[in-house]
């Protein structure tokens, strides 16, 4: 069977996601798209709107054969991360295809830009350590890299999704047999749109901002999202202010020191921001600078949040597994055919050995009002 992978969050799944589902299988010919998916803690940060079972959920019925989650270890990192997790788990399955959206042109030869980056990584990372401006962030000090040592490429670090894309090929390209990338430019709604537009297909942000307001969101999702709005909770930041709040103020600096990513003597600004602030939003404007932008105090945010210290996301690391979320039945038999790694059908004392930093963050994610268990008992969605 043929495979094509993609890699998601679906924060909530719209319409756009289930035609960049339409695009992979048609383009590629794939029987089975695989869907390698963000669990309830996100790539930038923040909590999911929706847990990982009902997105999941809303994903098989609508093109997507196979969910499988991609772990806290991996999930809530910053970019070259985040496509390492998920891309090592596509690699695993037998994937021949990995199809993503950008905002970059189709034109743009993702598989050429991680080839080069494979042999060229230490003039990369000489070139980087150059930069001595430290009023610079991180992807303008990769736009000038590149336009130094590629400069016929004209590469952008700004945009998300191409940000993503450039990753993905990066980790791709360091495999004996790298996947075809096909990437798919995103139709209508920018990635940062905060307003609905006439089309159907408008982005998660402006569907998120469009649910906070109450406004109606069904013109925009499949039949299968809109009803799980209908009863369903919508967690957000401000849903675990207040478990933030008191971690940081209950804990001493040097505790606080033993986080993942916490650096820099950033505690004690953490500690004074929680003292003053009365809303995640505020503790965030008033801890930011340059040097550390909303994204990375979010994930920072997340590290405390679950507690979570750098040996244990590297011990993470380095145990990888399948959690199966959900297939429908050519999902199942392609699982058969090419099983290479651990495969977690339910969660039970074994398995939340090895998937500990999970079942963790699921813990603390169903502290929110109304959010059922998330792992044990819990068997994948089979989709018919």
């Amino acid at each position: 069977m043929k495979a094509c992978g993609i890699i998601v969050e679906y924060n909530p799944f719209h319409n756009g996601h289930r035609y960049h589902a339409d695009m992979a299988r048609k383009q590629t010919g794939a029987d089975v798209v695989i869907a390698v998916m963000s669990g309830n803690f996100l790539q930038r940060g923040e909590p999911a709107i929706l847990d990982k079972w009902a997105r999941a959920n809303a994903a098989l019925a609508n093109g997507i054969d196979l969910v499988i989650e991609l772990p806290i270890e991996w999930s809530v990192q910053s970019a070259d991360y985040f496509a390492r997790g998920a891309v090592r788990l596509l690699q695993k399955i037998g994937c021949d295809y990995l199809c993503f959206g950008t905002e970059g042109e189709q034109s743009f030869d993702y598989q050429a830009f991680g080839s080069f980056v494979q042999e060229n990584q230490k003039r990369i990372d000489q070139a980087f350590l150059q930069l001595v401006d430290q009023t610079m962030s991180y992807p303008q000090k990769m736009t000038e890299v590149f336009n130094q040592l590629y400069p016929e490429m004209n590469l952008d670090f700004s945009s998300p999704n191409h940000i993503l894309g450039l990753s993905y090929a990066k980790e791709n390209a360091c495999y004996d047999r790298p996947m075809q990338l096909v990437p798919i430019a995103r139709k209508n709604a920018g990635y940062h749109d905060q307003e609905l537009p006439e089309q159907q297909i408008a982005s998660a942000t402006a569907i998120r901002k469009a649910l906070s307001e109450k406004r109606a969101i069904d013109h925009y999702v499949p039949t299968e999202t809109a009803k799980i709005f209908q009863s369903a909770s919508m967690q957000t930041w401000e849903t675990y202010w207040p478990l933030l709040r008191y971690r940081l103020l209950s804990s001493e600096t040097e505790e606080l020191q033993t986080i993942y990513q916490m650096t820099e003597g950033i505690e004690v600004r953490l500690i004074k921001a929680a003292k003053e602030a009365t809303t995640f939003a505020d503790f965030i404007d008033l801890v930011k600078t340059k040097r550390y932008t909303w994204t990375r105090l979010q994930r920072l945010a997340c590290y405390t949040l679950l507690n979570i210290k750098t040996e244990e996301i590297k011990r993470q690391q380095a145990h990888l597994y399948l959690n199966i979320l959900g297939s429908t039945k050519k999902g199942r038999v392609f699982l058969k055919e090419k099983r290479t790694l651990p495969l977690f059908a339910k969660i039970g004392k074994q398995e939340a050995q090895v998937a500990h930093l999970l079942i963790r963050s699921d813990q603390i994610y169903q502290l929110a009002p109304s959010v059922q268990e998330q792992n044990f008992g819990r068997r994948p969605y089979i989709y018919e």
